[in-house]
């Protein structure tokens, strides 16, 4: 499926959790390795490539600086509250419903 928006084609894949790709990327979908600034849809690109097994979580943990459990809290975010989850200014309101 695609959506035309200010003059760009931007693709969209049927069933896909996360955002399309946008561009800011080395052709492969997943952020450039040298990334400082991870917004959501960011995160959310470097979740859906493992998950496709485009890249494996040791992989992304490597190129990105990553540590396991943060690569886990992002794919729990998803899961749980979409792409929306991984906004920074949104985690503690996530992680206060998840406590008993």
């Amino acid at each position: 499926m695609t959506s035309e928006a200010a003059g760009a084609v931007v693709e969209y894949r049927i069933g896909a959790p996360t955002a399309p790709d946008t561009g800011d990327s080395d052709g492969d979908g997943l952020p450039p390795p040298d990334t400082k600034r991870w917004v959501m849809r960011r995160k959310a690109q470097i979740v859906d490539g493992v998950r496709n097994g485009q890249i494996s979580l040791e992989e992304a943990c490597r190129r990105y600086s990553l540590t396991v459990e943060e690569f886990l809290s992002w794919q729990r975010l998803i899961e749980r509250h979409g792409m929306r989850g991984l906004r920074t200014t949104r985690l503690q309101e996530y992680r206060r419903s998840e406590r008993p």
